[in-house]
């Protein structure tokens, strides 16, 4: 599944910076955003809906948004992956704490080793 775009007339009203802003421009290596994209395309997939009746903190964990990512690298060209449940993305206390994954990720052959969860 392809991301959504915006339609054409809110496209035409956006204008890009000369250069990307300085303050919080971060560069992410290739092999890093890699393993970041492999890994949340397995987490939250595009497009995965939450159930029907889902209640509003169920619905916040199935954003993409809803998770921050932390990497590091491991042996053999893996690639660590973790995502936590974002400070105040989601009202629910308990149990959205334990909602992350670790992800390990072999880049040079795009895949996912393994996952681990809590």
């Amino acid at each position: 599944m392809m991301p959504e775009r915006a339609p054409p007339e809110d496209a035409a009203r956006f204008t890009f910076p000369i250069d990307l802003p300085a303050e919080g421009r971060t560069r992410i290596p290739a092999d890093i955003a890699a393993a970041i994209s492999l890994a949340m395309d397995d987490f939250r997939p595009l497009g995965v809906q939450p159930h029907r009746g889902a209640t509003p903190d169920e619905v916040c964990l199935y954003q993409r948004a809803s998770f921050d990512v932390t990497v590091a690298p491991g042996p053999e060209g893996v690639v660590f992956v973790r995502f936590t449940v974002k400070d105040g993305a989601c009202d629910e206390e308990g149990p959205a704490t334990d909602m992350g994954s670790t992800y390990a990720v072999e880049v040079s052959k795009h895949r996912i080793l393994a996952i681990q969860r809590p």
